[in-house]
């Protein structure tokens, strides 16, 4: 076969630029504005010049992909902070970003926040609500403020707060596991009778099934020095532990719960019912205390993140 004309050799590749689409004429042209007159190019490829400098102003609109990626950075802080009721500080929300793969310093993040407005609620200081003006019998301080343990059900603690509706109080009983924080029993009620107390005792005894010699810390308030508690308490030989007489320290990780819970839900809505009242707090506790809310003494876990990880460990060990 003869060779091709010197002047066709090229043909098909010269024009390859003909039948593609005009972003992509354009994008050509853009890249070899240097080299050949626009005007010049627009015509060769056959697309208008008006088309071409409509289509670059459109491109220099667009975000960048520094500004696409500080907009998701944004999104995800806002994420972070709306799904913690507003409760989240810059440690807490750059663990989250952190937790979605993302590479970024808390500096960054504190900056970012402040520039978007958003900042973490204060915490509410305690309030001491314990009636110990009784005959019961008053237990001494075991616990005495070793809120570290190194399993789950070796000690629980527990504590009553209020929370005001515009219907009236509504009352919260919590247990905690001191192992994980995590609130393992809970009750609600428009009283504080001893059984508030029992309804939350119950529930964790349901729900953990601890063993023998499990420690439970209290106060000396009447419902935790009621026979009908303590009764509960010696049935499932558990040791019986309470703070010494108007020291709310000695209860302090139960203390701390509730002011969180106060700062994190009570305070920042204005609560109507009772009702509204007891699925604010069932919802909190079940759905974001305990599943998602990251805690500083657990190394910016959930209690039911911390106790998964725990669970993973040991069987690891085992194995």
């Amino acid at each position: 076969m003869g060779r091709c004309k010197r002047g066709n050799r090229n043909s098909k590749k010269g024009h390859a630029h003909l039948h593609q689409k005009p972003s992509v004429v354009y994008t050509f042209i853009e890249a070899h504005s240097n080299e050949h007159a626009i005007v010049k190019m627009c015509q060769v490829l056959k697309v208008s010049t008006s088309g071409y400098y409509k289509w670059l102003k459109m491109q220099s609109s667009l975000p960048s992909e520094k500004e696409k990626y500080r907009k998701e950075i944004q999104q995800k802080i806002s994420k972070s902070f709306h799904e913690s009721f507003g409760t989240y500080g810059s440690p807490r929300v750059h663990a989250d970003l952190i937790d979605w793969g993302y590479m970024i310093s808390q500096k960054t993040v504190a900056r970012i926040m402040r520039e978007m407005g958003l900042s973490a609620t204060q915490r509410e200081k305690f309030v001491v609500t314990t009636d110990s003006d009784h005959d019961l019998t008053i237990y001494p301080n075991i616990l005495n403020r070793q809120f570290n343990v190194e399993e789950p059900n070796q000690a629980w603690v527990t504590d009553i707060t209020y929370i005001w509706t515009i219907e009236g109080w509504v009352y919260l009983a919590s247990v905690m596991d001191l192992f994980s924080r995590k609130i393992v029993g809970w009750s609600l009620a428009d009283h504080m009778r001893k059984e508030l107390a029992i309804e939350a005792l119950n529930m964790a005894i349901s729900q953990r099934q601890p063993g023998k010699e499990l420690l439970h810390h209290s106060d000396r308030g009447s419902q935790y020095c009621s026979h009908d508690y303590i009764d509960i308490l010696k049935e499932k030989e558990m040791k019986i532990s309470m703070s010494k007489k108007g020291d709310p320290y000695d209860n302090a990780c139960i203390e701390s719960f509730h002011a969180t819970i106060k700062k994190d839900l009570i305070y920042r809505r204005r609560i109507k019912t009772r009702a509204e009242a007891i699925k604010a707090v069932n919802y909190y506790i079940s759905s974001f205390y305990n599943e998602k809310r990251k805690h500083s003494t657990l190394g910016n876990s959930s209690p039911n993140q911390f106790e998964r990880k725990h669970l993973v460990h040991k069987s690891e060990i085992i194995s």
